[in-house]
């Protein structure tokens, strides 16, 4: 590869950076008071921020971030804007058909409001709004996702995760590995960084107070006080909106798992991109547990990456997250192996990530027992459209506002927690080898061995919807 992995910005990053740095938000080097300070400038924060100035103007609002606004997930992701519907089985069973199709619902109308949003305030994100395509690439893929469409038809909602034949996806996107799918037409891409940075300058025109380089050393509950380095801000209420980094605060440790991912870039190939029929720009994935995710540049470039990464040793996010080529060579391989059309293509970037893990495998909201601390985690790689719906969450909540978003089944206490240190970080390692095999297994229409079996399917015997 004629690249560095582990260069300190992702493409997304390094190529809105160029165009328009934006303006300066200089650390913060005094003490300040606020109505609100926010722990973390990526997706949740910048839209709960944003969400509070349309709540409620004249409230004061601070910012932190230890990097730059879009510095980690939010300008590393693959730019998939997509919502709950492939989530519907784990929904219903958690919280019963009906709350689980508001959720599903909520989720979609958000794609849509973030192409609204970006229009009405002049962000160019590249928002293509072309549907989520979901595709098996083996018989055992496709009983998966037709168990999914009978569910989603069950439950009233067929339309919305509909099933497609093997020649249906190749008229979309003509893999030799795709076979049948199904398509749920709430799905857009983006250019994440450049909506995190437009948000940014939005939100700075709006009056809030942003502050980059600026970690939190410690946050307490009551009264607020969120300390950094140079300064501490004093509010009456606090939101923590990190990602993969709110697991070094203690009440959060357990509820999330820092897991790594990576992406491959190729370089722009419109002519081999029309090659393979896809031309609308739908977002893609497969079905394996470590699934592979892929979508197209309005300049003909393919962006392919992975799940199934890394586990982090309680929690700590280190080069693992960052430097692991190893894992961007298997994503490229997998990107040469579905698209033959693009074997010969330079891949001009690679950078990887962490991701937070819940036990749901979806978002979560909530409030500590202080009643003066909120929080938006777990969003487990699928967090740009659900980040908007954080934002409204949390912003509701830090004004004590009664609404629709905070009445979904995604608020509340939480999820069942983690198990401790070491037992997480230890067991996480042998589930994540068996997962591999038992999704290698499943693409050959084998049978994984017994024992991969029994410790790939461990998570969800213990309680927890995540596996296979």
């Amino acid at each position: 590869m004629d690249f560095k992995v582990g260069e300190l910005r992702s493409y997304w990053l390094r190529e809105i950076l160029e165009r328009d740095p934006g303006q300066p938000c200089p650390p913060l080097d005094h003490d300040i008071q606020a109505d609100v300070v926010i722990l973390g400038g990526g997706y949740t924060g910048l839209w709960t921020a944003y969400f509070l100035t349309e709540y409620a103007a004249d409230r004061s609002v601070v910012v932190l971030e230890a990097d730059i606004c879009g510095g980690g997930a939010s300008g590393r992701n693959g730019g998939f804007c997509t919502g709950w519907w492939d989530e519907l089985d784990g929904l219903i069973e958690l919280h019963g058909k009906a709350a689980a199709v508001e959720a599903c619902r909520a989720s979609g109308e958000a794609i849509t409001a973030i192409g609204e949003w970006c229009a009405d305030h002049g962000v160019d994100a590249w928002y293509r709004k072309s549907g989520f395509l979901e595709v098996a690439t083996s018989e055992t893929h496709e009983r998966v996702l037709q168990r999914g469409a009978a569910l989603a038809a069950e439950a009233g909602v067929g339309e919305e995760y509909t099933w497609l034949s093997a020649e249906q996806v190749r008229g979309r996107c003509n893999s030799p590995r795709f076979r049948a799918g199904v398509l749920m037409r709430d799905g857009a891409t983006v250019q994440p960084a450049r909506l995190a940075r437009g948000l940014r300058r939005v939100l700075l025109e709006r009056g809030v107070q942003i502050f980059e380089q600026t970690p939190v050393l410690s946050l307490d509950e009551r009264p607020v006080a969120a300390r950094t380095p140079g300064g501490t801000v004093r509010a009456g209420r606090a939101v923590v909106a990190l990602n993969a980094w709110a697991g070094a605060f203690r009440p959060f440790r357990r509820r999330i798992a820092a897991w790594s991912s990576y992406i491959a870039l190729t370089a722009p190939a419109p002519e081999r991109l029309a090659q393979t029929g896809w031309i609308n720009g739908e977002c893609i994935t497969d079905v394996r547990a470590s699934v592979h995710y892929f979508r197209t540049t309005p300049d003909g470039r393919i962006a392919m990456g992975g799940g199934g990464g890394q586990a982090a040793s309680a929690n700590r996010i280190g080069k693992v997250f960052t430097h692991d080529t190893t894992a961007v060579e298997r994503a490229v391989a997998t990107l040469r192996e579905m698209f033959p059309a693009f074997s010969d293509v330079p891949i001009e970037a690679g950078w990887g990530g962490p991701i937070d893990v819940s036990p749901t495998h979806r978002a979560f909201f909530g409030t500590l027992a202080s009643g003066a601390v909120h929080y938006g985690l777990g969003y487990t790689g699928n967090g740009v459209g659900p980040s908007y719906l954080g934002g409204r969450i949390l912003a509701a909540l830090a004004l004590d506002r009664d609404d629709r978003y905070v009445r979904l089944p995604l608020v509340g206490p939480g999820p069942k927690l983690f198990p401790p240190e070491p037992f997480r970080s230890i067991g996480a390692r042998m589930i994540r080898m068996a997962m591999l095999r038992q999704d290698d297994a499943d693409e050959r229409d084998r049978t994984a061995d017994p024992l991969s079996r029994l410790i790939a399917h461990l998570p969800r015997r213990m309680g927890y919807q995540l596996g296979p």
